[in-house]
């Protein structure tokens, strides 16, 4: 059961297919310090680490952020060939183990430096309302589905989860097209036996897959679908993961009929970056960590607040100031708690 565990939204989880085009970066003059450029993910979580280590970075370090240079939009591999490619400088969630070809690739050609894991005590799976199973007495819901523990009992249930516009199957929500997990999701449909019984419903966005969980939870409705954690939404919705076969790397590695991997949100740089760079930033870099719970809790704040990533991380430097001050040293804390309003 997921329930109201305080605290940053990865999406997804996760690791995004080819979609959108890097924006041109601009070009700077000889006397100015060239804008350090992150890789800005299609998920809040991303957005929000991106802005924390920005702040510090400037503030701190004295580096140059520029809103509209350095923070480069895009999907997961192609901004990851961009930060191979050295367009983009600094990758703060590298969901490893959803891009490993790519990062396998890149770390052994030595065009990236991996500087260590951001956060690991994330997941990914298939989702239902805790009250389907358990009911919720206080809503005035009874028990939809008793039974239901496993992705294997999907093929009983289908009816509950009707969809609109194809009637005789049910409706799995799946994440954004162009995202890497959006296709394991539809192979996982497949070798369970599922496609007989559900249609394959990619939503727009990320905030379109969350809208619609949120749409069903708010009415005491059905809803089956793909979400992962750190995010907003399963910070504040009670939510069951269903069971799926134990990740087993044979499996994973051919058919995909099994759980999730537990991933590696590492942070990634660019080598020549990493080499032109002040030495206490790389440490820097590498010694920020944050955990899942305090994803869930700032990125509720962001969802509750309709803060926007900055606001978020801001409210991430004031309220865990014990964790970021452990990332540097004594005299760059100072500079930025200086500069925090």
């Amino acid at each position: 059961m997921i329930k109201n565990h305080g605290l940053f939204s990865k999406p997804l989880v996760f690791v995004l297919a080819a979609a959108f085009v890097l924006v041109p970066l601009a070009g700077c003059g000889s006397q100015e310090q060239a804008p350090v450029h992150f890789a800005d993910l299609g998920w809040d979580s991303a957005r929000v680490n991106n802005r924390i280590a920005a702040f510090i970075l400037e503030h701190g370090y004295g580096l140059t952020v520029d809103e509209q240079e350095s923070f480069v939009p895009g999907d997961t591999i192609p901004l990851f060939e961009g930060l191979a490619q050295g367009d983009v400088d600094i990758e703060m969630e590298c969901w490893v183990e959803n891009q490993q070809e790519a990062y396998d690739t890149h770390i052994a050609a030595g065009d990236l430096v991996d500087l260590g894991t951001n956060y690991n005590d994330n997941w990914q799976g298939w989702l239902v309302p805790t009250y389907m199973i358990k009911g919720d007495p206080e809503r005035g819901i009874e028990p939809m589905a008793p039974n239901l523990t496993s992705v294997s009992d999907l093929p009983q249930y289908w009816q509950l989860f009707q969809d609109p516009e194809t009637p005789e199957k049910g409706r799995f929500y799946n994440s954004a097209p162009g995202w890497e997990c959006t296709g394991i999701n539809t192979v996982k449909l497949e070798e369970y036996g599922l496609t007989e019984y559900y249609t394959d419903f990619p939503t727009g966005s990320g905030a379109a897959l969350a809208g619609s969980m949120v749409a069903a939870y708010q009415k005491g409705e059905s809803w089956l679908g793909y979400y992962w954690e750190p995010t907003w939404v399963l910070g504040q919705l009670d939510m069951t993961k269903l069971e799926e076969p134990a990740y087993n790397e044979t499996i994973w590695g051919t058919t995909r009929a099994c759980a999730y991997p537990s991933n590696n949100v590492n942070i990634i740089v660019n080598a020549k970056w990493k080499d032109s760079a002040d030495p206490a930033v790389i440490e820097f870099l590498s010694n920020y960590e944050t955990t899942t719970a305090q994803a869930n809790a700032v990125l509720s704040y962001m969802n509750t607040n309709d803060a926007d990533a900055e606001a978020a991380a801001i409210y991430f430097l004031q309220e865990y100031e014990p964790v970021w001050t452990s990332w540097v040293p004594a005299d760059v804390a100072a500079k930025v708690k200086d500069a925090l309003p």
